[in-house]
Protein backbone atom coordinates (compact mmCIF):
# COMPACT_ATOMS: atom_id res chain seq x y z
CA UNK A 1 0.00 0.00 0.00
CA UNK A 2 3.09 2.41 0.23
CA UNK A 3 2.22 3.58 -3.20
CA UNK A 4 -1.04 5.66 -1.87
CA UNK A 5 0.77 6.60 1.78
CA UNK A 6 0.68 10.26 2.96
CA UNK A 7 3.62 9.91 5.13
CA UNK A 8 3.32 12.39 7.99
CA UNK A 9 -0.58 13.76 8.00
CA UNK A 10 -1.26 17.09 9.61
CA UNK A 11 -3.21 16.27 12.43
CA UNK A 12 -0.18 13.34 13.44
CA UNK A 13 2.84 15.02 13.20
CA UNK A 14 4.08 12.31 10.85
CA UNK A 15 3.35 9.67 13.57
CA UNK A 16 1.00 7.66 11.01
CA UNK A 17 0.89 6.74 7.37
CA UNK A 18 -2.73 7.90 6.66
CA UNK A 19 -3.88 6.05 3.29
CA UNK A 20 -4.84 8.56 0.26
CA UNK A 21 -8.20 7.33 -1.53
CA UNK A 22 -9.15 9.98 -3.71
CA UNK A 23 -9.50 9.10 -7.07
CA UNK A 24 -9.15 5.18 -6.67
CA UNK A 25 -11.10 2.56 -7.32
CA UNK A 26 -12.14 0.87 -3.81
CA UNK A 27 -13.47 -2.24 -3.59
CA UNK A 28 -15.66 -3.07 -0.03
CA UNK A 29 -16.09 -7.18 -0.04
CA UNK A 30 -19.16 -8.11 2.57
CA UNK A 31 -21.21 -5.13 3.63
CA UNK A 32 -23.02 -7.53 5.94
CA UNK A 33 -26.70 -7.29 6.93
CA UNK A 34 -25.66 -5.69 10.77
CA UNK A 35 -23.41 -2.91 8.64
CA UNK A 36 -20.21 -4.11 9.27
CA UNK A 37 -19.09 -3.08 5.62
CA UNK A 38 -20.84 0.20 6.15
CA UNK A 39 -18.27 1.97 8.09
CA UNK A 40 -15.66 0.94 5.71
CA UNK A 41 -17.59 2.21 2.50
CA UNK A 42 -18.58 5.21 3.98
CA UNK A 43 -15.43 6.00 4.50
CA UNK A 44 -13.62 5.20 1.17
CA UNK A 45 -16.49 7.39 -0.45
CA UNK A 46 -16.19 10.83 2.20
CA UNK A 47 -12.28 10.32 1.32
CA UNK A 48 -13.14 10.39 -2.61
CA UNK A 49 -12.84 6.98 -3.75
CA UNK A 50 -14.82 5.50 -6.34
CA UNK A 51 -16.76 3.07 -4.39
CA UNK A 52 -18.13 -0.06 -4.97
CA UNK A 53 -19.50 -2.82 -2.72
CA UNK A 54 -19.83 -6.20 -3.43
CA UNK A 55 -21.70 -8.71 -1.38
CA UNK A 56 -23.17 -12.53 -1.75
CA UNK A 57 -26.50 -11.12 -0.25
CA UNK A 58 -29.00 -9.73 -2.08
CA UNK A 59 -30.66 -5.97 -2.10
CA UNK A 60 -33.36 -7.03 -0.05
CA UNK A 61 -31.42 -8.79 2.80
CA UNK A 62 -28.97 -5.76 3.10
CA UNK A 63 -31.40 -2.87 2.74
CA UNK A 64 -30.65 -2.10 6.37
CA UNK A 65 -26.76 -1.82 5.86
CA UNK A 66 -27.83 0.05 2.52
CA UNK A 67 -29.93 2.70 3.56
CA UNK A 68 -26.92 3.77 6.64
CA UNK A 69 -25.13 5.15 2.99
CA UNK A 70 -27.98 6.50 1.08
CA UNK A 71 -26.94 10.05 2.03
CA UNK A 72 -23.77 9.47 -0.09
CA UNK A 73 -23.98 9.36 -3.96
CA UNK A 74 -21.46 7.70 -6.54
CA UNK A 75 -21.64 4.00 -4.53
CA UNK A 76 -22.22 1.16 -6.70
CA UNK A 77 -23.53 -2.44 -5.08
CA UNK A 78 -22.90 -5.21 -6.84
CA UNK A 79 -25.08 -7.88 -4.90
CA UNK A 80 -26.07 -11.12 -5.02
CA UNK A 81 -22.52 -13.02 -6.02
CA UNK A 82 -18.82 -11.95 -6.26
CA UNK A 83 -17.77 -10.68 -9.57
CA UNK A 84 -13.86 -11.69 -10.44
CA UNK A 85 -13.57 -8.62 -12.95
CA UNK A 86 -14.69 -6.25 -9.51
CA UNK A 87 -11.68 -7.55 -7.64
CA UNK A 88 -9.28 -7.51 -10.89
CA UNK A 89 -9.90 -4.13 -11.41
CA UNK A 90 -10.04 -2.38 -8.32
CA UNK A 91 -6.99 -0.59 -7.10
CA UNK A 92 -8.22 -1.21 -3.26
CA UNK A 93 -10.22 -4.07 -1.75
CA UNK A 94 -10.90 -3.63 1.67
CA UNK A 95 -12.30 -7.00 3.62
CA UNK A 96 -14.96 -8.14 5.96
CA UNK A 97 -12.93 -9.93 8.81
CA UNK A 98 -15.37 -12.75 8.37
CA UNK A 99 -13.38 -12.92 5.11
CA UNK A 100 -10.55 -15.64 5.10
CA UNK A 101 -7.24 -14.27 3.85
CA UNK A 102 -7.65 -17.63 1.41
CA UNK A 103 -10.71 -16.61 0.15
CA UNK A 104 -10.55 -17.33 -3.82
CA UNK A 105 -11.73 -13.88 -4.68
CA UNK A 106 -8.70 -11.54 -3.07
CA UNK A 107 -6.49 -14.45 -4.66
CA UNK A 108 -7.93 -12.89 -7.90
CA UNK A 109 -6.93 -9.11 -6.65
CA UNK A 110 -3.65 -10.16 -5.50
CA UNK A 111 -2.58 -11.94 -9.00
CA UNK A 112 -3.72 -8.77 -10.48
CA UNK A 113 -1.25 -6.91 -8.29
CA UNK A 114 -4.32 -5.08 -6.38
CA UNK A 115 -4.19 -4.03 -2.44
CA UNK A 116 -6.02 -5.92 0.20
CA UNK A 117 -7.09 -4.54 3.28
CA UNK A 118 -9.20 -4.09 6.09
CA UNK A 119 -10.98 -1.52 7.99
CA UNK A 120 -8.67 -2.18 11.39
CA UNK A 121 -5.63 -2.27 8.73
CA UNK A 122 -6.61 1.18 7.70
CA UNK A 123 -7.70 2.47 11.12
CA UNK A 124 -4.29 1.61 11.96
CA UNK A 125 -2.42 3.21 9.75
CA UNK A 126 -4.23 6.84 10.25
CA UNK A 127 -4.72 6.49 13.91
CA UNK A 128 -2.48 9.82 15.67
CA UNK A 129 -3.20 7.94 19.11
CA UNK A 130 -1.88 5.56 21.40
CA UNK A 131 -3.83 2.38 20.99
CA UNK A 132 -4.42 -0.33 23.31
CA UNK A 133 -5.72 -3.59 22.14
CA UNK A 134 -7.43 -6.45 24.06
CA UNK A 135 -7.95 -9.75 22.76
CA UNK A 136 -8.55 -13.35 24.21
CA UNK A 137 -11.34 -16.01 23.87
CA UNK A 138 -13.61 -15.17 26.87
CA UNK A 139 -14.06 -11.59 29.18
CA UNK A 140 -12.33 -9.58 26.39
CA UNK A 141 -15.68 -7.35 25.83
CA UNK A 142 -16.52 -6.69 29.31
CA UNK A 143 -12.12 -5.53 29.77
CA UNK A 144 -12.32 -3.85 26.90
CA UNK A 145 -15.40 -1.81 28.37
CA UNK A 146 -13.45 -1.68 31.83
CA UNK A 147 -10.75 -0.13 30.83
CA UNK A 148 -12.26 2.91 28.57
CA UNK A 149 -14.77 3.40 32.03
CA UNK A 150 -11.44 3.02 34.38
CA UNK A 151 -8.86 5.38 32.24
CA UNK A 152 -12.01 7.77 31.27
CA UNK A 153 -13.21 8.23 34.88
CA UNK A 154 -10.21 7.28 36.96
CA UNK A 155 -7.53 9.86 36.01
CA UNK A 156 -4.21 10.30 36.46
CA UNK A 157 -3.37 12.88 38.99
CA UNK A 158 0.15 13.57 37.90
CA UNK A 159 0.40 15.85 34.61
CA UNK A 160 3.30 14.15 33.19
CA UNK A 161 0.96 11.13 32.31
CA UNK A 162 -2.43 13.43 31.23
CA UNK A 163 -4.05 12.32 28.06
CA UNK A 164 -7.07 13.33 26.33
CA UNK A 165 -9.94 11.57 25.33
CA UNK A 166 -10.65 7.88 25.63
CA UNK A 167 -12.21 5.94 22.89
CA UNK A 168 -14.15 2.44 22.64
CA UNK A 169 -14.58 1.12 19.56
CA UNK A 170 -12.61 -2.16 17.72
CA UNK A 171 -15.36 -5.48 17.56
CA UNK A 172 -17.71 -3.45 20.46
CA UNK A 173 -19.20 -0.63 20.85
CA UNK A 174 -21.19 1.78 18.48
CA UNK A 175 -18.52 3.45 17.53
CA UNK A 176 -17.19 1.95 14.23
CA UNK A 177 -13.18 2.31 13.65
CA UNK A 178 -12.80 4.65 10.46
CA UNK A 179 -16.38 6.42 11.42
CA UNK A 180 -13.88 7.98 14.62
CA UNK A 181 -10.75 8.81 13.03
CA UNK A 182 -11.25 12.15 11.96
CA UNK A 183 -11.84 13.34 15.82
CA UNK A 184 -9.00 11.43 17.44
CA UNK A 185 -6.40 13.67 18.63
CA UNK A 186 -2.77 12.72 19.41
CA UNK A 187 -3.30 12.78 22.76
CA UNK A 188 -6.31 10.56 22.78
CA UNK A 189 -6.23 6.78 23.63
CA UNK A 190 -7.98 4.38 21.61
CA UNK A 191 -9.26 1.27 23.57
CA UNK A 192 -9.89 -1.88 20.78
CA UNK A 193 -11.65 -5.37 21.45
CA UNK A 194 -9.76 -7.04 18.73
CA UNK A 195 -10.78 -10.45 17.36
CA UNK A 196 -8.68 -13.06 16.06
CA UNK A 197 -10.17 -12.40 12.55
CA UNK A 198 -9.25 -8.67 13.35
CA UNK A 199 -5.28 -9.84 14.41
CA UNK A 200 -5.07 -11.93 11.21
CA UNK A 201 -5.80 -8.58 9.15
CA UNK A 202 -3.22 -6.52 11.31
CA UNK A 203 -0.56 -8.91 10.97
CA UNK A 204 -0.67 -8.53 6.77
CA UNK A 205 0.21 -4.93 7.53
CA UNK A 206 2.41 -5.93 10.72
CA UNK A 207 1.22 -3.48 12.91
CA UNK A 208 -0.25 -3.90 16.20
CA UNK A 209 -0.71 -1.58 19.38
CA UNK A 210 2.28 -1.06 21.53
CA UNK A 211 -0.12 -1.91 24.78
CA UNK A 212 -1.55 -5.18 24.26
CA UNK A 213 -3.69 -8.12 26.49
CA UNK A 214 -4.57 -11.31 26.59
CA UNK A 215 -7.44 -11.82 28.74
CA UNK A 216 -7.06 -16.14 28.08
CA UNK A 217 -7.17 -18.81 25.76
CA UNK A 218 -9.46 -21.67 25.12
CA UNK A 219 -10.84 -23.45 21.79
CA UNK A 220 -12.70 -21.37 19.67
CA UNK A 221 -13.45 -20.62 15.83
CA UNK A 222 -11.92 -24.02 15.23
CA UNK A 223 -14.91 -24.05 11.91
CA UNK A 224 -12.14 -21.27 10.57
CA UNK A 225 -8.52 -22.29 11.92
CA UNK A 226 -9.22 -25.99 11.90
CA UNK A 227 -6.43 -26.59 15.61
CA UNK A 228 -6.62 -24.68 18.88
CA UNK A 229 -2.85 -23.85 18.04
CA UNK A 230 -3.58 -22.11 14.32
CA UNK A 231 -5.76 -20.00 17.00
CA UNK A 232 -3.65 -19.45 19.56
CA UNK A 233 -0.88 -18.65 16.76
CA UNK A 234 -3.33 -15.87 15.47
CA UNK A 235 -3.53 -14.19 18.87
CA UNK A 236 -0.22 -14.67 19.38
CA UNK A 237 0.43 -12.18 16.54
CA UNK A 238 -0.56 -9.26 18.78
CA UNK A 239 2.39 -9.48 20.78
CA UNK A 240 4.70 -11.08 18.64
CA UNK A 241 4.62 -8.05 16.32
CA UNK A 242 4.77 -5.55 18.89
CA UNK A 243 7.63 -2.92 17.67
CA UNK A 244 10.70 -3.21 20.66
CA UNK A 245 11.90 0.41 21.46
CA UNK A 246 13.79 0.24 24.93
CA UNK A 247 13.14 4.04 24.83
CA UNK A 248 9.43 3.67 24.46
CA UNK A 249 8.66 -0.15 25.45
CA UNK A 250 6.26 -2.28 24.10
CA UNK A 251 3.61 -3.13 27.03
CA UNK A 252 2.36 -6.86 26.59
CA UNK A 253 -0.06 -7.45 29.64
CA UNK A 254 -0.94 -11.33 30.21
CA UNK A 255 -3.25 -14.01 32.39
CA UNK A 256 -0.91 -15.35 35.12
CA UNK A 257 -3.56 -17.89 35.60
CA UNK A 258 -3.37 -19.06 31.94
CA UNK A 259 -1.05 -21.70 30.95
CA UNK A 260 -0.34 -20.35 27.38
CA UNK A 261 -0.14 -16.89 28.61
CA UNK A 262 2.46 -17.91 31.39
CA UNK A 263 4.75 -19.25 28.32
CA UNK A 264 4.50 -16.06 26.40
CA UNK A 265 5.17 -14.72 29.62
CA UNK A 266 8.38 -16.78 29.62
CA UNK A 267 8.96 -16.17 25.99
CA UNK A 268 8.93 -12.62 25.94
CA UNK A 269 9.73 -11.40 29.30
CA UNK A 270 13.04 -11.03 28.74
CA UNK A 271 13.54 -9.26 25.66
CA UNK A 272 15.01 -5.58 25.35
CA UNK A 273 12.16 -2.84 24.28
CA UNK A 274 9.02 -4.85 25.88
CA UNK A 275 7.79 -5.14 29.25
CA UNK A 276 5.94 -7.83 30.42
CA UNK A 277 3.21 -7.54 33.10
CA UNK A 278 1.10 -10.50 34.70
CA UNK A 279 -2.15 -10.08 35.83
CA UNK A 280 -4.44 -12.47 37.68
CA UNK A 281 -8.20 -12.32 39.84
CA UNK A 282 -5.88 -13.06 43.47
CA UNK A 283 -4.33 -9.37 42.49
CA UNK A 284 -7.81 -7.72 43.49
CA UNK A 285 -8.28 -6.90 47.33
CA UNK A 286 -11.56 -6.77 49.07
CA UNK A 287 -11.35 -2.71 49.18
CA UNK A 288 -11.46 -3.35 45.00
CA UNK A 289 -13.96 -6.05 45.61
CA UNK A 290 -16.87 -3.54 47.40
CA UNK A 291 -16.93 -1.72 44.93
CA UNK A 292 -17.31 -4.17 41.99
CA UNK A 293 -20.70 -4.93 41.33
CA UNK A 294 -20.09 -8.03 38.92
CA UNK A 295 -20.59 -11.96 40.04
CA UNK A 296 -17.84 -14.30 39.71
CA UNK A 297 -14.21 -14.90 39.76
CA UNK A 298 -13.77 -14.71 35.60
CA UNK A 299 -15.03 -11.01 36.51
CA UNK A 300 -12.44 -10.42 38.90
CA UNK A 301 -9.89 -11.29 36.16
CA UNK A 302 -11.11 -8.73 33.77
CA UNK A 303 -10.93 -6.25 36.46
CA UNK A 304 -7.43 -7.37 37.26
CA UNK A 305 -6.70 -7.11 33.46
CA UNK A 306 -8.40 -3.30 33.24
CA UNK A 307 -6.36 -2.30 36.37
CA UNK A 308 -3.17 -3.44 34.62
CA UNK A 309 -4.01 -1.42 31.83
CA UNK A 310 -5.09 1.81 33.93
CA UNK A 311 -1.90 1.75 35.91
CA UNK A 312 0.52 1.98 32.88
CA UNK A 313 -1.26 5.00 32.42
CA UNK A 314 -1.28 6.92 35.71
CA UNK A 315 -4.23 5.51 37.11
CA UNK A 316 -3.98 5.39 41.24
CA UNK A 317 -6.03 2.39 43.06
CA UNK A 318 -7.35 5.24 44.57
CA UNK A 319 -8.73 6.65 41.84
CA UNK A 320 -9.93 3.22 40.15
CA UNK A 321 -11.84 2.06 43.95
CA UNK A 322 -13.77 6.19 43.11
CA UNK A 323 -15.19 5.00 40.02
CA UNK A 324 -15.98 0.82 40.35
CA UNK A 325 -19.76 1.29 41.84
CA UNK A 326 -20.40 3.21 38.41
CA UNK A 327 -19.42 0.26 36.16
CA UNK A 328 -22.28 -1.86 35.42
CA UNK A 329 -22.53 -5.79 33.30
CA UNK A 330 -22.70 -5.50 29.69
CA UNK A 331 -25.66 -6.72 27.80
CA UNK A 332 -25.79 -10.23 27.01
CA UNK A 333 -22.83 -10.88 30.27
CA UNK A 334 -24.17 -12.08 33.00
CA UNK A 335 -26.99 -9.64 32.87
CA UNK A 336 -29.97 -10.03 35.65
CA UNK A 337 -32.83 -9.69 32.77
CA UNK A 338 -35.86 -10.05 35.29
CA UNK A 339 -36.81 -11.76 38.80
CA UNK A 340 -40.03 -12.87 40.01
CA UNK A 341 -41.12 -15.89 42.44
CA UNK A 342 -37.82 -15.63 44.05
CA UNK A 343 -36.32 -16.66 40.46
CA UNK A 344 -33.71 -14.35 38.89
CA UNK A 345 -33.45 -14.85 35.08
CA UNK A 346 -30.14 -14.15 33.75
CA UNK A 347 -29.07 -13.04 30.02
CA UNK A 348 -25.37 -14.31 29.11
CA UNK A 349 -26.36 -14.77 25.42
CA UNK A 350 -22.23 -13.80 24.29
CA UNK A 351 -20.92 -16.84 26.06
CA UNK A 352 -20.81 -18.59 22.65
CA UNK A 353 -17.49 -21.05 23.72
CA UNK A 354 -17.96 -23.77 26.77
CA UNK A 355 -15.53 -22.38 28.63
CA UNK A 356 -17.54 -19.11 28.92
CA UNK A 357 -20.65 -20.70 29.61
CA UNK A 358 -18.22 -23.23 32.73
CA UNK A 359 -16.98 -19.49 33.51
CA UNK A 360 -21.04 -18.40 34.23
CA UNK A 361 -21.95 -21.45 36.16
CA UNK A 362 -19.14 -20.63 38.53
CA UNK A 363 -20.71 -17.31 39.02
CA UNK A 364 -23.12 -18.49 40.91
CA UNK A 365 -23.46 -20.65 43.96
CA UNK A 366 -27.05 -21.01 44.07
CA UNK A 367 -29.24 -23.99 42.37
CA UNK A 368 -28.49 -23.14 38.48
CA UNK A 369 -30.61 -23.70 35.39
CA UNK A 370 -29.07 -23.52 32.41
CA UNK A 371 -30.21 -23.59 28.84
CA UNK A 372 -27.20 -23.64 26.58
CA UNK A 373 -26.89 -24.98 22.86
CA UNK A 374 -26.60 -23.90 19.64
CA UNK A 375 -24.36 -23.14 15.98
CA UNK A 376 -21.83 -25.96 15.61
CA UNK A 377 -18.04 -24.37 15.93
CA UNK A 378 -16.45 -27.64 16.13
CA UNK A 379 -15.38 -26.90 19.67
CA UNK A 380 -15.44 -29.78 22.41
CA UNK A 381 -17.85 -29.97 25.01
CA UNK A 382 -16.55 -32.90 26.85
CA UNK A 383 -15.23 -30.00 30.16
CA UNK A 384 -18.76 -28.59 29.72
CA UNK A 385 -20.60 -31.49 30.00
CA UNK A 386 -18.38 -32.34 33.34
CA UNK A 387 -19.04 -29.02 34.92
CA UNK A 388 -22.60 -29.47 33.56
CA UNK A 389 -22.94 -32.63 35.45
CA UNK A 390 -21.84 -31.87 38.49
CA UNK A 391 -23.00 -28.11 38.91
CA UNK A 392 -26.38 -27.50 37.35
CA UNK A 393 -29.80 -28.49 38.94
CA UNK A 394 -31.40 -29.10 35.47
CA UNK A 395 -30.62 -28.31 31.62
CA UNK A 396 -32.63 -27.05 28.45
CA UNK A 397 -30.97 -28.13 25.45
CA UNK A 398 -31.74 -26.05 22.29
CA UNK A 399 -29.87 -26.40 18.67
CA UNK A 400 -27.34 -28.10 16.51
CA UNK A 401 -25.63 -28.82 19.53
CA UNK A 402 -28.43 -30.09 22.01
CA UNK A 403 -26.98 -33.85 21.35
CA UNK A 404 -23.54 -33.10 21.23
CA UNK A 405 -23.88 -31.35 25.10
CA UNK A 406 -26.03 -33.72 26.16
CA UNK A 407 -23.77 -36.98 25.50
CA UNK A 408 -21.07 -35.02 27.09
CA UNK A 409 -23.44 -34.53 30.40
CA UNK A 410 -24.08 -38.10 30.24
CA UNK A 411 -20.16 -38.92 29.60
CA UNK A 412 -19.70 -37.31 32.63
CA UNK A 413 -19.04 -39.49 36.23
CA UNK A 414 -22.78 -37.96 37.21
CA UNK A 415 -24.17 -37.39 33.86
CA UNK A 416 -26.45 -40.38 33.87
CA UNK A 417 -28.87 -38.82 37.16
CA UNK A 418 -28.71 -35.21 35.62
CA UNK A 419 -32.04 -33.57 34.38
CA UNK A 420 -31.50 -32.87 30.56
CA UNK A 421 -34.45 -31.95 28.50
CA UNK A 422 -34.42 -30.24 25.12
CA UNK A 423 -36.71 -27.65 23.42
CA UNK A 424 -37.42 -26.86 19.95
CA UNK A 425 -36.75 -23.07 20.65
CA UNK A 426 -35.82 -20.25 23.21
CA UNK A 427 -39.64 -20.15 24.23
CA UNK A 428 -40.36 -23.45 24.44
CA UNK A 429 -36.49 -23.39 26.59
CA UNK A 430 -38.11 -20.34 28.82
CA UNK A 431 -41.42 -22.49 29.79
CA UNK A 432 -39.81 -25.40 30.74
CA UNK A 433 -37.02 -23.19 32.77
CA UNK A 434 -39.68 -21.55 34.55
CA UNK A 435 -41.70 -24.97 35.35
CA UNK A 436 -38.92 -26.13 36.75
CA UNK A 437 -37.37 -23.09 38.78
CA UNK A 438 -37.71 -22.83 42.69
CA UNK A 439 -37.16 -19.28 44.87
CA UNK A 440 -33.61 -19.19 45.22
CA UNK A 441 -32.96 -20.57 42.15
CA UNK A 442 -31.17 -19.02 38.58
CA UNK A 443 -32.03 -19.45 35.51
CA UNK A 444 -29.26 -18.98 32.76
CA UNK A 445 -28.72 -18.27 29.18
CA UNK A 446 -25.25 -19.11 28.71
CA UNK A 447 -25.45 -20.87 25.46
CA UNK A 448 -21.71 -22.78 24.98
CA UNK A 449 -22.25 -21.55 20.77
CA UNK A 450 -22.39 -19.26 18.36
CA UNK A 451 -26.26 -18.15 17.54
CA UNK A 452 -26.38 -18.35 13.81
CA UNK A 453 -28.58 -21.74 13.51
CA UNK A 454 -31.71 -20.01 15.13
CA UNK A 455 -30.98 -16.31 15.62
CA UNK A 456 -29.50 -13.10 13.21
CA UNK A 457 -26.76 -12.94 16.17
CA UNK A 458 -26.56 -13.35 19.63
CA UNK A 459 -27.92 -10.07 20.47
CA UNK A 460 -30.79 -11.32 18.59
CA UNK A 461 -30.70 -14.14 20.86
CA UNK A 462 -30.20 -12.55 24.71
CA UNK A 463 -33.18 -9.86 23.89
CA UNK A 464 -35.62 -12.61 23.39
CA UNK A 465 -34.37 -14.17 26.16
CA UNK A 466 -34.97 -11.21 28.03
CA UNK A 467 -38.69 -10.68 26.81
CA UNK A 468 -39.49 -14.35 27.20
CA UNK A 469 -37.90 -14.40 31.17
CA UNK A 470 -39.90 -10.98 31.99
CA UNK A 471 -42.85 -12.36 30.30
CA UNK A 472 -42.94 -15.45 32.94
CA UNK A 473 -42.19 -13.37 35.77
CA UNK A 474 -44.70 -11.19 34.94
CA UNK A 475 -42.12 -8.31 35.31
CA UNK A 476 -43.24 -6.31 32.21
Amino acid sequence: MDRWVMNGCKMCQGTCDRVDLAGRRVLVMGLGRFGGGVDAARYAAQAGAEVVVTDKAGREQLQDSIGQLSDLSGIEYHLGHHDPEDFAAADLVIVNPAVPPNNEFLQIARRHGRTVTSQIGLFFQSCPARIIGITGANGKSTTTTLTAHLLEHARPSSPEHAYGKVWLSGNIGDKPLLTILDQIRPDDLVVLEISSFQIDQLAQIRKVPKVSLLTNLTPNHLDRYGTFEAYCASKEALFSLQALDSSDPAISILNAEDPIARSWLAKYGSQQGRTCIPFSADDIGRDLRAQYALPGRANLSNLAAARAIARCFGVSDEAIRSCLSSFKALSHRLELVAEGRGVRWYNDSKATTPEGTMVALSAFECPRILIAGGYDKHTPFDELGRRIASDAKATILIGQTARMIEGAIRAAPQGQKAVVQFAGSLAEAVEIAGGLAAPGDVVLLSPACASYDMFENYQQRGRMFGELARQVTGAR
